[in-house]
């Protein structure tokens, strides 16, 4: 090759430098909006928020916190409305993640066998999703009412006696997860809807010239292949439950004797209403551990089910 030709090469392959510079600029600026939103809204909360935890931060104190180290740690892991509260919302995740899920996959089931007017299955399932919580939270207190609520008048009609549903500690909670259910069902049901529709009808084919009938297909077939998706709604799912404030706090405001207060609850009250920010940014803290350690250990577990 001569000298000749490598100063053309040259000079054909200069512009490339300036051109990579200018997307790189480019694409820089498209991304910028994310990074800023992220800084602003995601990790100064976080790292201020750790900060805040070391103090004894006061809402109703005039002063400049002071640093009192891990105490406020210390404290929120021997405060016993803590563990009380965090198993309230244990229950409440056991109580709506099942139903949750076993529920939306049959309602998904039922639509993808193709039941005359779809859409209108599909309205019926999805349109509660759609609600705001201060809605569902009112239209379900109307329904639980002792005296006036449809729940107890159609039991009086049949006879039984009705109850005291969000005012009895033993049934507050699932009153509440009853509520959740109806109103979350939706998001779920899409879910497993779209991974229905995407299994190809050539399988199913298949299957049934080798002889397998209907339930056949829906244990060897159909659930093996919503393994994954199950596997997400499920961590999406116990995320969602474990973070449950604002159907509790609109429905039964944590009573009755705080039986349906949740830690995120009890994190508010004690930050606004007890002005005790430090402490209730370490309670945050310590909760947000628990999460992480229950999804770390999920992850673990869907690893192994995929793997065997």
């Amino acid at each position: 090759m001569t000298s000749a030709t490598l100063a053309k090469g040259a000079v054909t392959r200069a512009p490339a430098a300036p051109a990579r510079v200018g997307r790189s600029r480019a694409g820089l600026l498209y991304v910028l909006p994310f990074f800023v939103s992220f800084a602003l809204f995601l990790l100064w909360p976080t790292v201020y928020g750790m900060w805040m935890s070391l103090t004894d931060r006061d809402l109703a104190a005039g002063a400049e916190p002071k640093m009192v180290g891990l105490a406020n740690y210390a404290e929120a892991l021997t405060d016993p409305m803590v563990w009380a509260t965090f198993g309230n919302t244990l229950l409440f995740t056991v109580l709506t993640t099942v139903p949750l899920i076993v529920l939306a996959l049959v309602a998904a089931l039922l639509v993808n066998m193709g039941l005359p007017g779809q859409w209108v299955w599909r309205m019926s399932f999805f349109l509660p999703y759609l609600l705001a919580s201060t809605v569902v939270s009112l239209f379900w207190k109307w329904l639980y009412n002792p005296e006036l609520g449809l729940i107890n008048t159609v039991l009086g009609a049949f006879g039984a006696e009705g109850e005291k549903w969000l005012q009895d500690p033993d049934f507050a909670m699932a009153a509440v997860a009853v509520t959740t259910t109806w109103w979350t069902l939706g998001f779920n049901f899409l879910l497993y809807l779209a991974a229905l529709q995407n299994i190809p009808g050539t399988v199913y084919e298949a299957a049934a010239i080798d002889g397998a009938g209907k339930w056949r297909q829906l244990f060897s077939i159909t659930l093996p292949l919503l393994r994954n998706t199950t596997m997400l709604i499920l961590v999406l799912q116990i995320l969602a439950s474990l973070k449950v404030f604002d159907q509790i706090y609109q429905m039964t405001a944590g009573g009755p004797d705080d039986a349906t207060r949740s830690i995120l609850m009890y994190v508010f009250d004690t930050g606004f209403t007890g002005y005790r920010l430090g402490y209730a940014a370490a309670i945050s803290y310590v909760f947000f551990a628990i999460i992480l350690v229950l999804s770390l250990l999920q992850l673990k577990f869907a690893r192994r089910s995929e793997q065997a």
